[in-house]
């Protein structure tokens, strides 16, 4: 028997949110380096985040949870499989949602439909600063239902994944939302430190929202070789020598490198479906660690608190139908 490490609560004061307007977003891809563009439309509450592949025919829709990551290769990606010849295989997926999906948390989004033009989602400037003021500038609407959370109740680690003991990430009961992070990295500007903050919406875009994306002159002829930072560039990310930044711009934080770690997380973690209350800690983590997590998390949830259970598949294609216009079932 699982034991109940978290569960789902519902706020006492806290309402849901959604967009109040469509808001769209254009740029390449960090990795493929294609373009790609992004459509954020208003949702009914408890549908949570839903992303839709617009551009296949018949168009994917991909819930955004853990159950959906498809590959966490320097970036977290999400998909939906099916079943031909017998065999599994994947129908679609979209890469990068990261930093929309922190982007969404910082915001207090809980629920939206966003339309993808692309297989992946467009890096913008390589934080989530484009995409948080564009959310907030479309305006955010207040929904009837409340907000529910994961609260931490007992600490849950997920096994390591074949990291070396210096990397892990576990999360512990806590009143709030908290993030204790640490890198080491050999390097006289990003080096070794530590990151600690009680994050909400009211602090996410100041401190962490505009850190961005990094990474070292000397591995770009490797990433591209195996298809990856196809679509790199001063624009979109921070880039190091071995000794400096090349942005002319310089950092926007002092510890942009390790804020940027902490960014990724909280796009990471927002894969569990919920605001989670509880101090998550992480050491050296990328995007595979912290998706052990979240499927850990999920593992662990019980929802024993809520009078109602989580929405049926039908009622989950009612909501979407509701903000897309269309049925979901037409598009699986």
């Amino acid at each position: 028997m699982i034991e109940n490490s978290a569960i789902l609560v519902e706020s006492r004061d806290e309402y849901q949110n959604t967009v109040a307007n469509r808001l769209y977003f254009k740029g390449v891809g960090l990795h493929t380096g294609r373009e790609a563009s992004v459509a954020v439309k208003p949702a009914p509450a408890g549908s949570g985040i839903t992303f839709v592949r617009k551009d296949l025919s018949p168009s994917l829709i991909i819930k955004a949870n853990a159950d959906n990551i498809c590959s966490t290769n320097l970036r977290t990606s999400i998909g939906v499989s099916m079943t031909r010849g017998g065999e599994k295989v994947q129908a679609g997926c979209i890469s990068t949602v990261e930093h929309l999906m922190s982007a969404l948390w910082g915001a207090g989004i809980d629920n939206a439909v966003i339309d993808v033009y692309g297989d992946e989602i467009p890096a913008m400037d390589g934080s989530a600063r484009v995409f948080y003021e564009g959310i907030t500038e479309a305006g955010i609407k207040e929904l009837k239902e409340k907000r529910r959370y994961i609260e931490i109740l007992k600490p849950v680690v997920p096994e390591r994944d074949g990291s070396t003991g210096e990397i892990g990430i576990a999360a512990y009961p806590s009143d709030g939302f908290e993030i204790y992070y640490t890198m080491d990295f050999k390097h006289p500007l990003v080096s070794s430190g530590s990151f600690e903050m009680k994050i909400d919406s009211f602090n996410f875009y100041p401190e962490i929202s505009k850190a961005r994306t990094f990474g070292f002159l000397k591995d770009v002829e490797y990433l591209k070789k195996n298809g990856l930072a196809l679509g790199g560039s001063l624009e979109n990310a921070l880039v190091l020598d071995e000794t400096d930044v090349l942005n002319k711009e310089g950092l926007r934080y002092k510890d942009e490198f390790i804020r940027h770690k902490v960014l990724d997380l909280i796009g990471d973690l927002y894969l569990s479906g919920y605001r989670i209350k509880g101090r998550v800690e992480a050491r050296k983590t990328g995007h595979g660690m912290n998706s052990l997590l979240v499927k850990k998390i999920g593992e662990r949830l019980s929802s024993a608190r809520l009078k109602g259970a989580k929405p049926s598949q039908k009622e989950n294609e009612a909501r979407y139908a509701s903000a897309s216009g269309t049925p979901l079932n037409q598009f699986i």
